[in-house]
C-alpha cells in the first residue's frame, strides 16, 4: 500500500487505539519518548497479533493534519534508525519511514515491527505498553503472555526442508560416531552395522532420516550455514589486551562439533604460579581448568537463543580472565538456584539440540555442570565464575588466578563454609553488592562486618587466614586513632590545609571506601573535632585552638 493511502486509511479510524499514535510534533520531539513509543507500540502489536503499529507525526489527535518539521533533512531522518536501534532489544528498528506531502503538511509514518515471537521489546532497558491511548509500563502479565509465545517451540528440532546428508560434514560425522560410543558404550558393537543415517537417527541428529537445524549446526558442513539463517552459527573467539584493546580474533562457523575443539585450542592456557609459603597450594596449574572451558563454551551453544540472530562469543583479556557469552535469557532464573538445586532443569530452550549434545557427550543433562565449575574454582582457591544476566544476554566470566592469597586459600578451605556461603563471601571480596537478607545470614554466622554497602570479611575469618594485616587495611582503624594523627600533625606543624590532611590519611582509611566516601570521612573527622573544640579553622586550613 502507498504511503498516501496508508495515511488516508490511519485518518479515517475512530480514534487513536493501542497500535496506532497520533503526534503533533510541529517542529522537534523528545527523542527518549519516540523511543518508549516505540517500544510500547512493538510489544502492542505483538499482543493484538498485528504485523506492525504505526507512529504518525504531523497529526493531531482528532485526526487533523497540521504538518511537521521534524528531522526535515534525509540524512537525519534516516539516522534514527541507527539511533533507536543502539537502545531497543536485539537492535530492533524502524521497518520504514514514510514521508507524505500531504496537501496540508508534510506528515511522517513510522512503521514500527510487531515485538518478535516470545520476546518483549524494551526502550533502554525498560518495557513500555499502551492502557488504551495512555503510555505506561507494560505490566507483568503482558510481558509473560509475550514471553510464554515460544515455550513450545523448539528451534533446534525444526527440519531443514530442502536439506541433505551431503551437507553434513564427513569429518563431524565420523568425530561424532567416536563421542557417541564414549557416551554410549552399551552401542559400540551395534555401531559398526548403522549406516550414516541410522547413526544419525539413533544420535537424535535427524527425525526419520530427515535434516534438523541441530544436525546442521553441529556437523553441517562450512557452506551449509546458510540454511540455519537468519541464526547465525557463529563462535568467536577474540584476544584483548591488559587495556581492553583487541590483539587477535577468529570466527568459527559450522560443523560447531570440530568448531568447539578449535576454539578451545585458541585460549593460550598459561602457568598459575603460587607465590605461597607451606604446602597445600601447588607449584603451578593451568591458568584455567579445561572442564571449565569446555563446559562454559558447549552450554553456550546449548542454550544460545537462535532466534535473537546472535553469536557465541570468547572474549580472552591476557589479565587472566575467560568471558564467554550468548544471547538469550538464563531460563532457570538465577545462578544460586542452580548450585543449589544441583538438579536438571525442567525445561530447555533447545531439548532437542542439548539431547543431541548430550549424546555426543558435549554436555550432561544431570545439572550438575555449573557446580562442578564452581567447586573446581573453589579448589583451585581462584574466585568462583562470575554470571552477569541482563537483557537477554549471558555472559560468564572465569578468572585464572588468586585476587587475594591469604583470603582465597583460607575461605575456600574453611571447614565450616557451605559453597552457598563461599559464593556470597566471593561477592564480597569482588565488592558486589548483597541483599539484606544474605547480608543478615552472613552476619549472623560472624562472616561478615561493616555496614551496608561496606561489608568486608569478619576478623573471625581473618584471625583465621593469618591475615590480620590485610583485615584491619579493610576494616581500617577507629576514629580516635585518625584524630591523633591529626593533632600530632597541628602540633608539629601548627597549620594544615585540606590537601595536608589528605596526604596524611588517604592511604590509611579502609580500603572498601571509594574515593569520594574517603573525601567524606576525612571531612566528618574534622568537623567532629572542631565540635569538639580541638581544632579551629583559619582560612581555608586547620589549626589548634589558640
Amino acid at each position: 500500500m502507498a504511503a498516501a493511502e496508508q495515511l488516508q486509511k490511519l485518518l479515517n479510524l475512530t480514534t487513536e487505539n493501542e497500535v496506532v499514535e497520533f503526534k503533533e510534533a510541529k517542529n522537534q520531539y523528545d527523542f527518549n519518548k519516540l523511543g518508549k513509543y516505540f517500544s510500547a507500540l512493538s510489544n502492542e502489536a505483538n499482543l493484538a497479533n498485528q504485523k506492525h503499529a504505526w507512529l504518525v507525526f504531523g497529526v493531531k489527535d482528532n485526526q487533523t493534519v497540521v504538518g511537521t518539521a521534524f528531522r526535515n533533512r534525509a540524512k537525519d531522518l534516516q539516522s534514527l534508525k541507527k539511533e533507536i536501534a543502539d537502545k531497543v532489544t536485539n537492535r530492533l528498528t524502524f521497518v520504514e519511514i514514510h514521508e507524505v506531502q500531504d496537501p496540508a503538511g508534510r506528515v511522517l509514518l513510522f512503521e514500527i515491527p510487531a515485538a518478535p515471537k516470545g520476546i518483549p521489546v524494551a526502550w533502554d532497558g525498560h518495557y513500555y505498553g499502551r492502557d488504551g491511548e495512555s503510555l505506561g509500563p507494560l505490566n507483568l502479565e503482558e510481558i509473560e503472555r509475550i514471553r510464554v509465545q515460544n515455550r513450545a517451540f523448539d528451534w533446534s528440532a525444526e527440519v531443514v526442508t530442502g536439506a541433505s546428508l551431503e551437507d553434513l560434514d564427513p569429518a563431524a560425522i565420523e568425530q561424532a560416531r567416536e563421542r557417541f560410543a564414549q557416551k554410549n558404550p552399551r552401542f559400540v558393537e551395534d555401531l559398526h552395522e548403522w549406516d550414516i543415517a541410522t547413526f544419525l537417527n539413533k544420535a537424535k541428529l535427524t527425525i526419520n532420516g530427515q535434516v534438523t537445524k541441530t544436525a546442521i549446526l553441529l556437523l553441517g558442513k562450512p557452506e551449509s550455514s546458510h540454511w540455519l539463517n537468519p541464526a547465525s552459527a557463529t563462535i568467536t573467539w577474540i584476544l584483548k589486551d591488559r587495556d581492553g584493546l583487541e590483539r587477535d580474533y577468529e570466527h568459527f562457523s559450522c560443523p560447531l562439533l570440530l568448531s568447539a575443539s578449535e576454539v578451545f585450542k585458541k585460549v593460550r592456557n598459561l602457568k598459575y604460579r603460587y607465590i605461597v609459603e607451606g604446602t597445600l597450594f601447588p607449584e603451578e596449574v593451568d591458568q584455567y581448568d579445561p572442564y571449565i572451558i569446555r563446559e562454559a563454551l558447549n552450554n553456550a551453544i546449548a542454550h544460545q537463543d537462535y532466534a535473537l540472530g546472535g553469536k557465541v562469543t570468547l572474549v580472552e583479556f591476557e589479565d587472566g580472565r575467560l568471558c564467554f557469552s550468548n544471547h538469550g535469557d538464563f531460563i532457570p532464573g538465577t545462578v544460586e538456584s542452580v548450585v543449589s538445586n544441583d538438579a536438571p532443569e525442567s525445561r530447555y530452550r533447545n531439548r532437542f539440540l542439548a539431547d543431541a549434545m548430550v549424546n555426543l557427550n558435549m554436555i550432561d543433562t544431570i545439572g550438575s555442570g555449573i557446580r562442578k565449575m564452581f567447586l573446581i574454582q573453589k579448589r583451585r582457591f581462584f574466585p568462583l565464575p562470575e554470571y552477569t544476566l541482563v537483557k537477554s544476554r549471558v555472559e560468564v566470566t572465569i578468572t585464572g588466578r588468586v585476587l587475594d592469597i591469604a583470603y582465597a586459600r583460607k575461605l575456600a578451605m574453611y571447614p565450616d563454609l557451605s559453597l552457598e556461603d563461599i559464593m556470597l563471601l566471593d561477592r564480597i571480596q569482588k565488592q558486589k553488592p548483597l541483599s539484606d537478607i544474605e547480608a543478615k545470614h552472613l552476619k549472623a554466622a560472624g562472616l561478615i562486618e561493616g555496614r551496608k554497602p561496606n561489608y568486608h570479611i569478619s576478623a573471625k575469618l581473618a584471625k583465621h587466614s593469618d591475615d590480620k594485616a590485610s583485615y584491619i587495611r579493610t576494616r581500617g582503624l577507629d576514629d580516635q586513632h585518625y584524630k591523633k594523627m591529626i593533632l600530632g600533625y597541628l602540633e608539629q606543624f601548627g597549620v594544615a590545609k585540606r590537601s595536608d590532611l589528605n596526604q596524611l590519611l588517604l592511604d590509611k582509611l579502609p580500603d572498601v571506601l571509594d574515593k569520594k566516601q574517603k573525601d567524606n570521612k576525612i571531612r566528618n573527622l574534622l568537623q567532629s573535632m572542631r565540635k569538639e573544640g580541638a581544632i579551629e579553622p583559619e582560612g581555608k586550613s586547620w589549626r589548634l585552638p589558640k
